[in-house]
């Protein structure tokens, strides 16, 4: 008998076999994927193993419940203390046990901002690594930008009937306590590997370096069940988040898989989505999700030293066949490309090598110079038009762009067909970051909210 996550896969192996290049497909086949990604986060309690529980679909991410003998140990907190006490709730169902310590895989907030209600009155260690806070995140001074670009990715502000998911997380979560009920860490890990024993239970907490630099996974050798953290989930990794990230070292994140898969876990359970049962697909998952992002540095690296510039590697690069068609590497998340142009700036800058764009022209003055190829404005603007027409929705968007800052164009219907052009990309669009982003930008600019001239 198929569990639920089985028919998923079975499913989305189906459905993915068509989608090898970019994240644009037909609007039904979109929606179609959108929604059996859904099932990765439906909202229930998987049991691991015996003592092993993770709560799914409570928050955006995952926490979970390992059971010992005088009290239970829990990892990853979700994002405030209304989702985490209804978690624990749904916990109490298999155990009623004290909590005994808690353990933050790294600091992103929905993974501890709600400690205080697993904590309740007891007095719980936590344990993080020593570099915890250290989320590779933007600083404060960037926080109007962090703000306004991450509720675009998620899409915090859409309306209900133009959501679909986060990629690895459900909408509509419960947000309005974020962060109140974090606890700051007891125990710094300053080691590798640290071994301890918590009621009973042998743990490993071990440095791994990805998304984040403080990140850790949790190894448990009794029962050889394994907690990634971010490190890894059903998703082509975000290598790169559109809300805006500083550089992630994608080959120590490499690296760190890699080291998980030689433990060779029977049970895999990630920072977000279903946990995998089964050493071999555990162990596969891992390796395979490993060796995916060092084939994109990789290419990305031959790339660069090609003399080819961001842009163009960002179209060539494309993961290894065998690769292609695994389900939890599909970009519902992260994205080839965008981690592509993430390496090529992380590695060497903004500057592609090509002394054209050494120093472009102004964006007004450029734009002048294509309506002056066109034929002029009105050319331009029928151009623009035909591309929208011909359902060549990227050149409308890109002409409209263009169109914006001509004194003598139309900068209304500039606008209207910006938003014609993201919302056509939205409906094709299976990755939930980029989705989210086209229509909370087609929205902002309808509302009039959005003073578009800058971009």
């Amino acid at each position: 008998m198929k569990t639920n996550i089985g028919r998923f896969l079975t499913a989305l192996v189906l459905v993915s076999a068509t989608v090898n290049a970019g994240t644009q497909v037909e609007p039904k086949q979109a929606l179609e994927l959108l929604q059996k990604q859904d099932q990765q986060f439906e909202r229930q309690v998987v049991q691991v193993t015996d003592n092993v529980f993770t709560a799914v679909g409570f928050h955006g991410a995952n926490t979970s419940m390992i059971v010992g003998t005088d009290g239970v140990i829990i990892v990853d907190t979700l994002m405030g203390p209304t989702s985490a006490a209804t978690a624990l709730e749904a916990f109490r169902r298999y155990s009623d046990k004290p909590v005994k310590a808690i353990i933050y895989t790294h600091s992103h907030g929905d993974h501890t901002g709600g400690a205080s209600a697993f904590a309740g009155d007891g007095d719980p260690e936590i344990y993080a690594m020593q570099s915890f806070g250290s989320s590779t995140g933007l600083g404060d001074d960037l926080t109007p930008t962090a703000l306004v670009r991450g509720a675009r990715q998620f899409g915090r502000a859409l309306q209900p009937d133009e959501a679909t998911n986060r990629g690895v997380a459900p909408v509509g979560t419960v947000d309005h306590d974020r962060g109140k009920g974090f606890l700051a860490p007891t125990v710094l890990i300053a080691e590798d590997r640290y071994k301890t024993t918590i009621a009973g239970v042998e743990i490993e907490m071990h440095s791994g370096p990805g998304e984040t630099d403080d990140a850790m996974y949790v190894w448990l050798p009794g029962e050889k069940v394994l907690f990634s953290g971010d490190n890894f989930y059903s998703s082509f990794p975000n290598l790169y988040a559109i809300r805006g990230t500083p550089y992630r070292n994608v080959l120590t994140w490499s690296d760190s898989v890699a080291k998980m898969a030689s433990l060779e876990p029977e049970h895999l359970v990630p920072g977000h989505t279903m946990p995998i049962k089964g050493g071999e697909a555990a162990t596969t998952a891992l390796k395979d999700y490993s060796e995916a992002i060092r084939s994109v540095y990789e290419q990305t690296v031959s790339g660069i030293n090609e003399g080819k510039g961001p842009d163009l590697i960002a179209h060539d690069v494309v993961l290894p066949d065998h690769l292609k068609n695994k389900t939890y590497l599909v970009e519902f998340y992260g994205t080839v490309p965008h981690a592509v142009r993430a390496i090529y700036a992380g590695l060497v800058g903004w500057y592609d090598g090509n002394p054209a764009t050494l120093n472009p022209l102004h964006p007004k003055a450029e734009s002048q110079r294509m309506a002056q190829l066109a034929g002029g404005t009105g050319k331009l603007t029928k151009k623009m038009l035909r591309a929208l027409d011909d359902e060549e929705f990227q050149w409308a968007l890109e002409l409209a762009d263009q169109l914006k800052w001509l004194d003598d164009g139309d900068g209304q219907l500039a606008r209207e067909t910006k938003i014609k052009a993201l919302r056509a990309l939205a409906a094709r669009e299976y990755n939930a970051p980029n989705r989210n982003y086209y229509l909370s930008y087609a929205n902002e600019l309808e509302s009039g909210r959005l003073s578009d001239i800058w971009h």
